[in-house]
């Protein structure tokens, strides 16, 4: 794959020339160390000396450019708020010069590539979150912004190791009580209502409006009437999720019920199929789709009830009383771990699901190439 000349390495030979014209005489020496990284990086790109892309010379075009950024992040130690034009000249080129390398990662967005490999297609999105991590760090640094307002991703990422002990006691407590219980319960149960509604039509005439109406209601309504019910623990909090989860799940389900084609209902009542061996052999299979996304909605909406409830009492401990408790003493770095955590674990909770669904609908079109 030949890279051919772009307009992101000609801007950011431009960008890295004003920011070299830019420069004082006192510069750290990691500063102009970045800068020439960088120049040389642009000039590789813009003259297409990359090609052909093998994965060799891509991953030492992006290991130098991300090495050059942190010598750029480097040279801010002890002169937070100080940062001149040409250190966002220079990091505005790094940017585009990682632009340029996802773009050549993705299959340089010609016309009728394939794109990606499941493996390119994990370290494409890794980069895109680098970057948003690394420009955070520069702005906050640079700018000065103060810790209590936006801490640095670094800060935060010293408190994750600092506190593992309190991050492990919350997860356990929010997301291996509180969250899989109600996921695994409110998802069953939703599945198991919309089959005997398809069944009887009438509880699906019944259930449906209600479910609307369950769905509009706010979470900070329904968190508190549980914690009353059910006590502070995490049992309050796992009916919390089980309601937010339950109506989800069967809307989807009655939805997917219905995607079977008519010639193929038709087929199952010429062999004299009954209900159930028609739902089990035909329309369950057709609705698998459906089902998949009722339970990745539900694995978002089991992280944000569960965090939420824990707001309205809770023993002393899991990730909504932290970042509640936390938020009143002014420790933002502790506030920010807990939403790392939380981003994390949502994360990892709708990959594990998206995965499982691609192994048992790899059949559908939507998979197909």
């Amino acid at each position: 794959m030949r890279i051919a000349p772009n307009w992101q390495a000609l801007t950011a030979l431009v960008l890295i020339a004003a920011a070299l014209a830019g420069l004082p005489f006192t510069a750290a020496p990691g500063a102009v160390l970045a800068l020439l990284i960088l120049w040389l990086l642009a000039l590789a790109a813009l003259a297409a000396l990359i090609a052909p892309a093998t994965s060799g010379l891509v991953a030492t075009f992006g290991v130098l450019s991300h090495a050059a950024v942190f010598l750029l992040l480097a040279s801010l130690a002890g002169a937070e708020g100080t940062a001149r034009p040409s250190f966002y000249a220079a990091l505005a080129a790094a940017w585009l010069l990682g632009w340029r390398l996802v773009t050549v990662l993705s299959g340089d967005g010609r016309r009728g590539s394939t794109g990606p490999g499941w493996g390119l297609g994990l370290v494409i999105p890794a980069l895109f979150g680098l970057w948003i991590l690394i420009l955070w760090e520069a702005v906050v640094r640079g700018a000065g912004i103060p810790f209590v307002l936006l801490p640095p991703p670094s800060a935060i990422g010293h408190k994750i190791m600092a506190s593992l002990p309190i991050l492990a006691a919350d997860f356990h407590q929010t997301v291996l009580k509180a969250v899989l219980f109600g996921f695994v319960v409110g998802s069953l149960a939703g599945f198991l209502t919309a089959l005997l509604a398809d069944r009887y039509r009438f509880l699906a005439r019944g259930l449906l409006p209600i479910g609307n109406m369950v769905s509009a209601l706010p979470i900070i309504g329904i968190a508190p009437i549980m914690v009353i019910w059910f006590g502070f623990d995490w049992p309050s909090k796992a009916a919390v999720v089980i309601v937010m989860t339950f109506f989800p799940m069967l809307v989807n389900t009655l939805e997917g019920l219905r995607a079977s084609g008519a010639m193929e209902r038709d087929l199952m009542r010429t062999y004299a199929a009954s209900h159930w061996q028609s739902l089990f052999m035909l329309r369950l299979p057709a609705a698998m789709p459906f089902i998949f996304n009722g339970l990745k909605i539900n694995s978002t909406l089991a992280m944000i009830g569960a965090i939420v409830a824990e707001f309205f009492g809770t023993p002393i401990v899991g990730m909504g009383f932290r970042i509640s408790t936390e938020v009143g003493r002014m420790n933002l770095d502790m506030v920010w771990a807990e939403i790392a955590l939380a981003a994390v674990v949502g994360s990892l909770f709708y990959g594990v699901l998206a995965l499982i669904e691609r192994i048992t609908t790899h059949w559908h079109p939507s998979y197909r190439r």
